[in-house]
C-alpha cells in the first residue's frame, strides 16, 4: 500500500508519541493552575521590561515551554472555565454574555462529558481547590433559575444547613475546596456540597479595606471573621496539602487549582502588601506568582515532579479596573504589545500565558507559537492518559500534545473562535482576525441591532490598529462563512454534527443575556 507524504508524517508522529502515553501506575499526575484576570504580559520572563516581578512563573518558563499565542475561549470567567472543563465553546450554551450572577444554576448540564469525569473513569483521583462560578442548585424558598437582571437572586433567602447540588463533586470532580466566587456572597468557603462556616454575619464595606470591595453586596450573608485577604493563602494550602496526601496514594491525581487571583477585591495579604511598590494590584500579581510557587514546590517537596505535568494559564486578559493605569505608569504593560484587556474581543482579552512543564517529555526553555484555545486541555490530557474521546464530547478541543513533545508537522488547530463579555465574537484562521463588535458601546443600545465587522492580520498588526476588513472584503465574506459552519455544526472538531443549546448568531448582538433554548428558538 502506497502513502501520501502527509499520511506518512502522520503514522511518523503516532508512532513517536506511543511512549508517551501512559497506562495505569504511569499515568502523569496533572496539575492546572488557572489564575484569575492575569494579563498575557504579566510574566517577567516573556516580557522582561515589565515592572512586576514573579521569579516562580520566571522558574516555570524556564524549565517548561511557553504557548505565544494561547487564547481563552472568552474575555471573562465563568465562560473559560466552562470550555476548559467541557471542551466545548460556551456561547454553544444559553450564557450569551457576561457570567453567571449570584445563586444562578449550574452552566455545565448534568449530562455533559467534564474532563475530571473522563480522567475519574480511567482511576484519576480529581480535585477542584479555589473558584468554581460555574453555578449550583442553591437549598432556599426560591429555585436557582436564570434570571436577566444581573445578580437578581442576591438578596433573596437561602438555606446554607442544606447541601447545594450540582456543583463542583457532581460535575466529575471528587473533592472540592473554595469560595465560589470571591466577589459574590454568600462570603465563605465551601467544601464538597456545603459551606463551611455558616454566613450568618453579614458583611459591610469599608472603602480602605481593598480596591474594587463588593459594594454592592454590603449587607449579605457573611462568615464570622472572614477576611478577603486569607482567601487566597488558604486555598493554596490546601492545595499544597493535597498534592502531598495524594503522592503517598498509588492512584495518579488531577488537580485543578482555580485561583481567586489577581481578581478582584484585590486584596494582598500582609506579607504582599506594598511588596511591588507600584500599586496594590502590582502586589497581588506577585501574590499570585508566590502562590503558583507554592503549587510547583509542593510537587517537587512531595517526590512526584518527574511524574507530573504542570501547567500554568489564565482565564482571561487583565482587569482594567483594578489599577490598570498605575502599572501603565510604572512601565508594567499587562497584556504586553495586544490592544485591550479583560472583557474585551481584542487580543489583550483573551490571549493568555500558558506554559507547561513536564520532566523529561517537555523540553525546558522552549517557546512555541502554534495556535490554542484553553479548550483544547481538554482533548490533550485524554491523549496524554489513552483515553477514548467520545465523539460527542470535547466538540471544540483539540489535543497539543504533538507541540508539547516537539513531534509537530502541520498546525494542531487551524482557527479558534473568541467571544467577550459584551457577546461579541471574533474569528481567527492563520493570522487573520475578523471582529463582529457592537455598534455602540452601550450594550443596551446595541441589543438585536447588526455588528460592525472589522479585520485585522495579527503577523504584522498584532495591536489591531489597521482595519483591512474594506480592502479584504472577500476574505472577510470567507471567514464569516468558516464561523457559521463552526457554529451550525455544533463542534469544531471533526465528527458527526452536534446541536447548540440555543440559536447562536454573531451578526447582531443578542437582545437577552440568557436566550431561550434551542428547543423553543424562532427561526
Amino acid at each position: 500500500m502506497q502513502f501520501s507524504l502527509k499520511q506518512r508524517l502522520l503514522i511518523l508522529v503516532i508512532c513517536t508519541m506511543i511512549p508517551i502515553v501512559a497506562k495505569g501506575a504511569n499515568r502523569p499526575n496533572l496539575v492546572v493552575i488557572l489564575a484569575d484576570d492575569f494579563g498575557v504580559g504579566d510574566i517577567q520572563a516573556h516580557f522582561p521590561n515589565n515592572k512586576i516581578k514573579t521569579p516562580w512563573l520566571d522558574r516555570m518558563v524556564n524549565r517548561g515551554m511557553s504557548f505565544t499565542d494561547a487564547h481563552s475561549p472568552s474575555s471573562v470567567c465563568t465562560p473559560t472555565r466552562y470550555g476548559l472543563l467541557t471542551g466545548r465553546y460556551s456561547w454553544r450554551t444559553r450564557l450569551q454574555e457576561w457570567v453567571l450572577g449570584c445563586y444562578e444554576p449550574p452552566l455545565i448540564a448534568s449530562d455533559q462529558l467534564t474532563l475530571p469525569a473522563l480522567l475519574g473513569e480511567v482511576g484519576y483521583q480529581t480535585a477542584c481547590i479555589g473558584k468554581w462560578h460555574l453555578g449550583w442548585n442553591w437549598p432556599g424558598s426560591q429555585a436557582s433559575q436564570m434570571v436577566e437582571p444581573r445578580n437578581a437572586l442576591a438578596r433573596l433567602s437561602w438555606d446554607y444547613s442544606k447541601p447545594i447540588q450540582d456543583g463542583p463533586t457532581q460535575r466529575g470532580f471528587d473533592y472540592y475546596f473554595g469560595t465560589h466566587v470571591p466577589n459574590f456572597p454568600p462570603f465563605t468557603f465551601i467544601e464538597n456540597d456545603r459551606v463551611v462556616t455558616p454566613p450568618n454575619a453579614r458583611y459591610l464595606f469599608e472603602p480602605g479595606q481593598g480596591v474594587v470591595m463588593p459594594k454592592s453586596f454590603s449587607g449579605l450573608p457573611m462568615a464570622p471573621g472572614w477576611r478577603f485577604d486569607r482567601i487566597l493563602p488558604e486555598i493554596t494550602k490546601r492545595a499544597v496539602r493535597y498534592i502531598h496526601e495524594q503522592s503517598t496514594r498509588d492512584r495518579p491525581f488531577f488537580l485543578f487549582f482555580s485561583m481567586t487571583s489577581p481578581h478582584e477585591p484585590v486584596v494582598p495579604s500582609r506579607e504582599f502588601s506594598g511588596k511591588s511598590g507600584i500599586a496594590p494590584i502590582a502586589d497581588f500579581v506577585m501574590e499570585t506568582d508566590w502562590s503558583a510557587g507554592q503549587i510547583i514546590k509542593a510537587v517537587e517537596d512531595a517526590g512526584v515532579a518527574e511524574n507530573t505535568l504542570i501547567m500554568f494559564t489564565s482565564d482571561n486578559g487583565h482587569s482594567h479596573y483594578t489599577g490598570w493605569d498605575q502599572l501603565v505608569d510604572a512601565g508594567h504593560f499587562p497584556s504586553g504589545p495586544f490592544r485591550g484587556h479583560k472583557g474585551d474581543i481584542w487580543e489583550g482579552g483573551h490571549r493568555v500565558p500558558l506554559i507547561v512543564s513536564w520532566p523529561g517529555k517537555v523540553k525546558a526553555g522552549q517557546s512555541s507559537d502554534v495556535l490554542l484555545c484553553l479548550n483544547d486541555i481538554f482533548a490533550t490530557f485524554t491523549e496524554i492518559v489513552g483515553a477514548p474521546l467520545p465523539d460527542n464530547a470535547a466538540v471544540d478541543s483539540f489535543s497539543f500534545l504533538p507541540a508539547l513533545v516537539g513531534n509537530q508537522v502541520s498546525p494542531l488547530r487551524e482557527h479558534v473562535v473568541s467571544h467577550s463579555v459584551y457577546g461579541e465574537f471574533a474569528y481567527r484562521e492563520g493570522p487573520w482576525k475578523v471582529v463582529y463588535k457592537r455598534a455602540s458601546r452601550d450594550l443596551e443600545n446595541a441589543r438585536g441591532k447588526p455588528v460592525q465587522v472589522e479585520l485585522y492580520r495579527l503577523d504584522v498588526d498584532p495591536a489591531e490598529t489597521n482595519n483591512l476588513a474594506k480592502q479584504e472584503r472577500l476574505r472577510v465574506t470567507d471567514l464569516g462563512k468558516s464561523l457559521e459552519t463552526i457554529i451550525q455544526r455544533g463542534r469544531s472538531r471533526p465528527g458527526r454534527p452536534q446541536s447548540n443549546d440555543t440559536r447562536v448568531r454573531f451578526d447582531v448582538i443578542q437582545s437577552q443575556r440568557w436566550t431561550a433554548s434551542s428547543s423553543d428558538s424562532e427561526d
